[in-house]
């Protein structure tokens, strides 16, 4: 069953090194992540609007093994919840949600890298 974390709970997960999976598109990973994110889109963002990556979980299984200890994330917690589900079905073991996205990971003030501000511009998007 997926589990869904608090950032407090995930930063400290991550500490404990735990992998931090980032779903977001790459556009969004690019405009601030955190540090040491992996980043496989479950989703992309087309003219039609969002499309589910149809290599998500082979590309996640190129890069992690399936009992690493993940922490998943999206932007608010849609995109993320769904990945993990996938994740489990796909035989997962260890994966947690971290509610509320990156978004609540800057609101907490954890994205040390760039100004509050100009972090919230970028997570003004949310989805």
């Amino acid at each position: 069953m997926e589990r869904t974390v608090d950032v407090q709970v995930a930063k400290d997960l991550l500490e404990k090194g735990h992998l931090y999976l980032d779903v977001r598109t790459v556009e969004e990973y690019n405009k601030g992540h955190v540090e040491n994110a992996l980043n496989v889109p479950y989703m992309f963002l087309t003219p039609e609007g969002r499309v589910k990556n149809p290599d998500f979980l082979a590309q996640v299984t190129s890069i992690l093994k399936k009992e690493d200890h993940i922490v998943v994330a999206c932007n608010s917690g849609g995109r993320g919840l769904r990945a993990c589900v996938d994740l489990l079905n796909a035989g997962f073991e260890h994966v947690n949600n971290m509610g509320g996205g990156y978004s609540a990971w800057v609101d907490s003030g954890f994205a040390g890298e760039k100004p509050p501000e100009e972090l919230k511009i970028a997570c003004k998007f949310r989805g």
